[in-house]
């Protein structure tokens, strides 16, 4: 998993240049085909990461009535709340050339 602190993607929505974005594949359509599959991939990856996280601080009990603030919790939620959203994320790789992709109809 790609370091998510120093990440030069977005938190908020941006406009891109439409030429710049569809450079590799001339084909706008595909491009964000490519950066969407790109963003599921990492959406995965950081929900597994933060299930992970969260599991080291879970505490279990046998009464539903007991709730539990667990403060390292919060943080670590906190922390995954506030990253660029796995699209953003994706984006940024595709426009650093970090996706490697290729079309297999026309290398035939």
């Amino acid at each position: 998993m790609q370091d998510l602190k120093n990440t030069k993607a977005p938190v908020s929505t941006v406009t891109l240049n439409k030429n710049e974005f569809d450079a590799k594949t001339e084909n706008v359509y595909e491009a964000i085909s490519i950066v969407a599959k790109r963003a599921v991939q990492i959406n995965s990856d950081i929900k597994k990461e933060l299930l992970e996280k969260l599991e080291e601080f879970a505490t279990y009990s046998d009464s539903l009535e007991e709730v539990f603030e667990n403060k390292e919790q919060i943080e670590v939620s906190k922390f995954y709340e506030k990253l660029p959203k796995p699209h953003a994320l994706a984006v940024q790789e595709w426009l650093e050339d970090k996706i490697y992709h290729r079309n297999t109809e026309k290398d035939s």
